[in-house]
């Protein structure tokens, strides 16, 4: 399971190390006391240093403005950024990148991967994601959003929610019911749709913590050109799973990585507090290193996969499901490490400019930042109950859920 880094990958991994020291700001340790401004435009710098070296879309062939690696390239490369802290890119690169980018690769046309993979690498089209709606969120295939086929566009109508740093893009990729009497997961497509338009209104949605992260996006008449539709029409259920096992699968190589960098920090702070010298609190921290370990072979499984050659399936809910589940339980050990500061600090909870995890062990707010941000991770790409149905049907072959009755 543990992938074999030959002389070359040892070499290459130099040269990222190299570019690192010679391109991050001297003593970098993350965003520390930048104001969001300041690494709104950080971040703007370093994503064309990217670009320029072909590490901001690694696995894309060079002919779109990526990298050309090897995947056994994108694994050293993605374990050195995550142990500098450097950001692979901004904000929506998860979307633009990762997601939409990656999928038009796998099912798009050429004249699709020619138009829109460049113009995400310049930053000239920033993505945002259209997948859940207020009645179809867990059951994504129940979605109402509609589209009809008018002369040489698309005429979308509908709502959907949750659309992360949607104030942002001026594209959204979309899933529309294009037939209305076909079965509920055979009848959707995969659109690309412009924003900026008349027929499409974003909304802020405002959290508790004050963040405005997400969004409600409505579409009234909306139009997208007809050429827009990435595989079939009719098709886009296979296209959306494809584009949910690329944000599942990449995050195999990075995620152990920032969990167990987050598990040194909280024990530091047991130190700190004393909460180490408590004999039910230091057994909790002992089952959380475990857990990152579980969670660092199950990333090697999956890695493993990825460097023979495997596309992202069903099987990757079992990461999803796990760090999830884990970290909530690893913040809500993390509050009774801090002690009665974390009550004191709720107001003023804040995060890290582009992680949930918690800057400053000193910092009782970050970790409360952190908590709030730990139980949405167990909804967000995915519900953990509709992780565990995906591994269950999908992957060990059990029964479908049953309905529930009256």
């Amino acid at each position: 399971m543990d992938p074999t880094y030959t002389e070359e990958a040892e070499a290459f991994r130099v040269r990222i190390k190299d570019f690192l020291d010679s391109n991050l700001p001297d003593g970098w340790a993350g965003y520390g006391a930048m104001s969001v401004d300041e690494a709104y435009a950080w971040t703007a710098d370093w994503r064309q240093k990217l670009a320029a070296n072909g590490l901001l879309a690694p696995s894309w062939p060079t002919e779109y403005g990526g990298g050309g690696m090897s995947e056994l390239e994108q694994v050293i490369l993605a374990e050195e950024f995550e142990r500098a802290g450097a950001p692979t890119g901004a904000a929506n690169d998860a979307f633009s990148i990762q997601m939409v980018g990656n999928t038009i690769l796998h099912w798009g046309t050429e004249e699709q991967k020619q138009h829109f993979l460049p113009r995400i690498i310049s930053g000239e089209d920033v993505w945002c994601q259209g997948y859940s709606e207020p009645d179809a969120g867990s059951d994504l295939g129940g979605l109402g959003c509609k589209a009809v086929l008018d002369g040489d566009e698309w005429v979308i109508n509908g709502q959907k929610i949750w659309t992360s740093a949607g104030q942002y893009a001026n594209w959204i990729f979309v899933l529309c019911r294009t037939d209305p009497d076909a079965p509920k997961h055979r009848g959707i497509s995969f659109l690309l749709c412009p924003m900026e338009q008349d027929g499409v209104e974003v909304r802020p949605i405002q959290m508790l913590s004050g963040d405005h992260d997400f969004n409600e996006t409505f579409f009234s008449d909306a139009r997208t050109h007809r050429d827009n539709v990435v595989g079939e029409i009719n098709g886009g259920w296979a296209v959306a799973m494809t584009l949910l096992g690329y944000e599942r699968g990449e995050s195999a190589a990075t995620q152990p990585l920032m969990f167990k960098a987050e598990w040194e920090k909280l024990a530091d702070k047991a130190r700190q507090t004393g909460a180490n010298l408590d004999p039910v609190l230091r057994d909790r921290l002992a089952s959380a290193y475990i857990e990152v370990e579980i969670m660092r072979y199950l990333g090697m499984g999956t890695l493993t996969r990825f460097l023979g050659g495997a596309q992202p399936g069903p099987a990757e809910s079992t990461f999803k499901l796990y760090w999830s589940e884990y970290h909530k339980r690893l913040t809500e050990l993390a509050l009774d490490v801090v002690g009665p500061e974390s009550m004191l600090s709720g107001s003023t909870a804040k995060k890290s400019f582009h992680s949930d995890a918690p800057g400053s062990p000193n910092d009782a707010g970050s970790w409360v930042g952190a908590f709030y941000n730990a139980r949405a991770g167990t909804i967000y790409a995915g519900t953990s109950q509709v992780q565990r149905n995906i591994l269950g049907e999908m992957v060990l072959g059990l029964p479908k859920e049953p309905k529930p009755q009256g």
